[in-house]
């Protein structure tokens, strides 16, 4: 008998290996999956300006990439003895606002750098509701605990959704024409939006999302991480605590499904040699002084050695 319902995804046309360099940009859940590339030690780079929830913000910091933005104090402002910017996530905020605008500045730099040699960018996006600054009339990427009457709150229309995507899709490609976007919508439930209207939302972020997938489609896939959720592993048990973010075994089974229709074939047996050396590197001896062990550690490290000559970018 067949329990579940699974969702059937096409191999992706230009698989991930290892020579391939990813860019990871969006939600929470981007960081699910840019932690799994991390696992298995891929080359990834996962939201230098932070986690990123809707598409204007993503465009923007794309846009910013492109066009080698420079920040400056203008785009920064004080609140709760900190600096921020509103176009980044708190995770970048400082004290000092010459520490701030350099971090934002030098990311910037070596965004810029990363985007001319990815091979595939990745993003999720998490919700289509967004915050516009009422003294500036510009929807922000993070609120920054800022008071909510400072706000009005709106959502995005599927054809304004559908217009970023494109000009996302369009700034990539501008510096880098062979690059592989791949998209999806995080199974994340907003619910602090409302029930419905988190519904309404993935609803318009996935519609705009395939009114584009006919263009230049040996380079633009989706990656159904929502329909997953909602579909194949529609029970409370795959929820974490909170009821609302997926739990590490449906994470475990997304990555599983993303593996098998994202990652080249060809690279399973080095993701099992790097997972064999990672398991091996959080082990616990008995005895860590005995001969057994010392014996374990050398050749675990000539493993290691290995991957590394053969890939210089790893680093264990």
């Amino acid at each position: 008998m067949q329990f579940r319902t699974p969702v059937p995804i096409s191999k992706s046309i230009s698989p991930i290996d290892y020579n391939s360099k990813i860019i990871s940009f969006g939600s929470c859940f981007a960081v699910n999956m840019a932690e799994k590339l991390n696992y298995f030690k891929f080359e990834n780079s996962c939201n230098p300006f932070g986690i990123l929830f809707h598409p204007l913000a993503i465009e923007n910091l794309i846009e910013f990439v492109v066009s080698e933005k420079e920040f400056t104090t203008s785009d920064l402002f004080f609140h709760n003895e900190q600096w921020h910017c509103f176009d980044a996530h708190s995770d970048l905020s400082n004290p000092n606002p010459n520490n701030l605008l350099s971090d934002l500045n030098a990311t910037v730099k070596s965004m810029r750098q990363q985007m001319l040699e990815a091979t595939h960018v990745v993003i999720t996006y998490g919700t289509a509701w967004v915050y516009r600054n009422i003294d500036s009339n510009e929807i922000v990427a993070n609120c920054h605990k800022v008071p909510q009457k400072q706000f009005e709150k709106e959502l995005l229309s599927i054809e304004i959704i559908k217009e970023s995507i494109e000009k996302t899709i369009d700034l990539i490609h501008s510096v880098n024409p062979n690059c592989n976007i791949i998209f999806t919508v995080s199974p994340v439930r907003h619910i602090k939006d409302g029930f419905v209207e988190n519904q309404v939302s993935k609803a318009h972020l996935i519609s705009g999302i395939h009114q584009l997938m006919s263009k230049e489609a040996k380079t633009l896939s989706y990656f159904p991480s929502y329909e997953i959720m909602m579909d194949e592993l529609r029970d409370y048990r795959f929820y974490a605590e909170d009821m609302l973010h997926p739990s590490s075994v449906a994470i475990d089974f997304i990555w599983k499904r993303f593996k098998e229709t994202n990652i080249s074939e060809q690279s399973f047996l080095i993701m099992d040699e790097v997972e064999t050396i990672q398991k091996s590197l959080s082990h616990k001896p008995f005895n860590p002084n005995s001969e057994s062990h010392r014996k374990f550690e050398n050749k675990l490290m000539e493993k290691i050695s290995k991957l590394e000559t053969q890939y210089s970018f790893m680093k264990f």
